[in-house]
């Protein structure tokens, strides 16, 4: 019997697991916090962590619309508060002082749902295939981690932890045959929106050297102070003894008093400015400037995100079924929403990167499977990178297409997302196939 993988990193000694083509040390605590507190560090220990279990979830509320499109399923992970914890995979024939670049995973979910260790999230296929290694973060959500309070109660809490589980990478990660030189910062969603932000701390460039921004909602991420006020009020009745779950009810109510805000509302929870560790609103592109030269960017979206909520609404799905022009209304509504959530500020994002000394490629993604309701919506990006056959085959999101078609399209986008983070030159231009294209911003 082989023994269990083991790591003697400045944290403390690690004990391991090897599954396949992989070794995983799963579950490790990077920070801790008291509700409603800044994290710190988890102090170190002396005696073996056994890293065998997944890291648990933040406490959240079910979303049944998702676990039909994405096939998770909700309750997959406990969920507790104190989920300041992340997970290593790397190869399973990791070579004595060998330095891999290294993938730190920020996931999405508006803020207020995922996990880093849910099974749509794994990253065994981009381990396995490309020699890298990857480091899934479970950060705080919703009212435990992203809204500030008039009383005095810090926003940007879940951005904080992620700084703190950046900081345990740069420490811990060489005992795992990671380059701590090499790392790229890679989210979808609030994931990517996050990560953007974080490039706003002068701290950034010391952390990671490059940033993979899939698909974040940066057209939706100023003027939102009113309406964080107005949630704010609404969450004042939360104390540190509220039951967590009832914390979690109480966001259902927090969210409704967004609802006024109009495109806003679509992700009421996120990272608030003049917070630490944001600048003001109006200090936020200088400071990505002051980053900017340090830090590499692929930065992009899918052609059709909007298409992830069209079956949510049956005035849409009716609109749809109108004969010869309900198809072209509902493309028209997409095309508008895209643009003003993603593509004008990915876009915008990008431009301002480069005149401001960095190096920025942009991509759309515009797979799909054939004949499929959702197109290339919200998340499509998500089968082609991360999970496994058993996790997607089916699934709503990729009805339709053969699970052999979407890996092999699949094993090239794995293919270029590592390439980037181990630093190779992505060129003026390029394309996967016909399914992502991509250009120097």
């Amino acid at each position: 019997m082989t023994s269990e993988p083991s790591f003697n990193p400045p944290c403390g000694p690690v004990t391991g697991w090897r599954d396949g083509d992989v070794i995983r040390a799963t579950g490790i605590p990077y920070a801790n916090a008291a509700r409603f507190q800044p994290p710190s560090p988890a102090p170190d220990w002396t005696s073996e962590l056994s890293a065998t279990s997944p890291s648990p979830a933040c406490p959240q509320a079910p979303v049944p619309f998702l676990d039909d499109v994405l096939g998770t399923r909700y309750g997959e992970l406990p969920g507790i508060e104190d989920c300041q914890n992340l997970s290593i995979t790397m190869p399973a024939d990791l070579i004595p002082d060998e330095k891999l670049p290294v993938m730190v995973w920020i996931h999405g979910g508006s803020y207020t749902t995922g996990s880093g260790d849910l099974a749509i999230f794994d990253p065994v296929r981009l381990v396995a295939e490309n020699r890298v290694i990857v480091v899934s973060v479970t950060y705080r959500l919703g009212l435990f981690g992203f809204l500030a309070t008039p009383g005095g109660r810090p926003g940007n809490l879940g951005l904080l932890d992620q700084l703190e589980a950046f900081r345990w990478v740069q420490r811990n990660i060489a005992a795992f045959g990671g380059d701590p030189g090499r790392v790229t910062a890679f989210g979808q969603s609030a994931g990517g929106d996050a990560i953007a932000h974080l490039m706003a701390t002068p701290e950034a460039p010391t952390l990671f050297q490059r940033a993979i921004i899939q698909s974040a909602p940066l057209g939706i991420t100023r003027g939102r102070a009113k309406m964080n006020h107005a949630m704010g009020i609404a969450a004042e009745s939360v104390i540190e003894q509220t039951p967590a779950m009832d914390v979690v009810a109480l966001e259902e109510q927090v969210t409704q008093v967004a609802k006024k805000f109009g495109m806003l509302a679509a992700m009421p929870f996120g990272t608030q400015y003049g917070h630490r560790p944001l600048p003001a609103e109006s200090d936020i592109e200088a400071a990505w400037d002051r980053t900017a030269p340090a830090i590499e960017v692929l930065i992009g979206h899918t052609s059709e995100e909007a298409r992830l909520f069209l079956p949510r609404s049956p005035h849409l799905m009716r609109l749809a079924g109108v004969p010869v022009v309900g198809p072209h209304a509902v493309r028209a509504i997409d095309w508008v929403v895209t643009e003003t959530v993603y593509g004008r500020a990915t876009r915008r994002f990008a431009r301002r990167h480069a005149k401001a000394g960095g190096k920025a490629h942009r991509y759309l993604l515009t797979w799909h499977a054939p004949g499929n309701i959702f197109g290339a919506a919200h998340t499509v990006d998500l089968p082609l990178l991360l999970g496994t056959r058993k996790t997607w085959d089916g699934v709503g999101l990729i009805d339709g297409a053969r699970w052999e078609d979407v890996d092999m399209t699949g094993r090239s986008v794995r293919a270029l997302w590592a390439g980037f983070a181990r630093g190779d030159d992505l060129g003026e231009a390029g394309a996967v196939d016909d399914a992502l294209r991509y250009r120097r911003a």
